[in-house]
């Protein structure tokens, strides 16, 4: 079945399924294509079940298909969801984003990451009325083309207001914003380094208390992209613990587990220019997303969302530094643990990562080999257990092919 909606695909989506969403950087052998998903467990459309740990990229924070958020959506479904305007659930999930976050004075809807942390850019730049926006060389912030990753269809104009740091590196900031001097809009971080295939790292504190400094003393706005790591790293955001707070946030990918949501939260010296902000889409007012993610906000609030995966994590990050060493492999497990992602030393073309992805795909366990992986409050201790029989056996093979 796979393979013939492949072919199919081909035919009608341009690239296929090589070309389209992340297909491309998956080994040989991966499904595309999936029937269903339960908790921590995915099922292909050929019946192949797999104990998942990309959680659909990242939004499924509860696992797949929570009962809580399920009935929820359903309450709201039986009701209406593209209406007139918003249901109450907007209102609701606004107070609910203002209670959790302390830096957060309002909150703004829309439907994708890209979304979300193009509307801090603007909103950035409507309030400054600068241009400039700073961004991590090499971080990624959307699909659209100010940030997009790839050049194809881009112009110059399109990042003529663009510069860049080194992520962590004080002095690279410090820089960036001299050359901004008198024009800067923004800085835009992520919470933690995860550039796609290298190696992630946390931020040290040095490097957010900088970031704040030199926003405030250029009355530009700290943005914090925390589309990908929004809810997993802490409730309260993820500086929070830093002692940092941003003036801006984009979220998405976990906020409504699985239902397309995504949201701009912002401290009161902002409110002005964002409710003068011109910003829709025809779909952003959706109440069946916007009441999933008020249960899912429950939830991860009720049963410390947060500090399960991070407990989950750290089993599995330990249980596979363990085979590593066993097996005498030589790899780097970088990241939170919430999300791991597992890199092979000189691994020419991650042959030695690919290697050890297909073979925990043959024994039902789906990983990735150069993106971070997602825990969910789904994954259990006995999940973790079982994930770590089928790496073990990849580790070998690697430590048997992967030179």
């Amino acid at each position: 079945m796979d393979s013939r909606l492949r072919e199919r695909a081909r035919q009608v989506i341009p690239g296929g399924m090589f070309g389209h969403l992340h297909a491309k950087g998956l080994p040989e052998g991966y499904p595309q294509f999936f029937r269903s998903g339960q908790g921590c467990r995915l099922t292909d459309v050929d019946g192949r079940e797999y104990l998942d740990f990309m959680c659909s990229w990242g939004p499924n924070v509860l696992g797949h298909r929570h009962p809580e958020v399920e009935e929820a959506v359903r309450r709201q479904l039986d009701l209406g969801d593209c209406l007139n305007g918003p249901t109450e659930h907007m209102v609701t999930l606004a107070e609910r984003f203002v209670d959790l976050l302390p830096h957060a004075a309002w909150a703004l809807f829309q439907k994708n990451g890209t979304d979300a942390t193009t509307t801090c850019v603007t909103l950035s730049r409507a309030k400054t009325g600068r241009r400039k926006i700073l961004v991590a060389a090499e971080a990624y912030h959307g699909a659209v083309p100010w940030c997009s990753p790839s050049l194809l269809g881009v112009t110059a104009e399109d990042r003529a207001h663009i510069g860049t740091y080194v992520y962590n590196d004080v002095a690279s900031l410090e820089a960036a914003v001299e050359r901004a001097s008198g024009d800067l809009a923004a800085i835009l971080v992520s919470p933690f380094k995860h550039d796609y295939g290298k190696e992630q790292a946390l931020p040290t504190p040095e490097f957010a208390a900088a970031a704040r400094r030199l926003a405030d003393a250029e009355d530009a706005a700290l943005v914090l992209d925390e589309v990908r790591c929004g809810f997993r790293l802490s409730m309260q955001g993820s500086w929070h613990a830093l002692g940092v707070e941003p003036d801006l946030c984009s979220w998405s990918k976990a906020i409504a587990n699985g239902y397309p949501l995504a949201a701009v939260t912002g401290g009161e010296a902002f409110r002005q220019a964002a409710s003068e902000l011109f910003v829709t889409g025809s779909f952003w007012c959706g109440g069946a997303a916007m009441a999933a993610s008020v249960a899912t906000l429950a939830v991860l609030e009720r049963e410390d969302g947060p500090g399960h995966m991070r407990r989950m994590g750290q089993r599995l990050r330990d249980g596979i530094a363990a085979q590593a060493a066993t097996h005498g492999v030589d790899l780097v497990n970088s990241g939170p643990p919430q999300m791991p992602l597992i890199l092979f030393a000189d691994d020419v073309d991650y042959r030695k990562g690919e290697l050890f992805a297909r073979e925990t795909l043959a024994r039902g366990v789906y990983m990735h080999p150069r993106h971070n992986m997602f825990l969910s409050l789904a994954h259990t201790e006995a999940d973790i257990d079982e994930a770590l029989e089928a790496t073990d056996a990849a580790l070998a093979a690697v430590a048997q092919h992967g030179a």
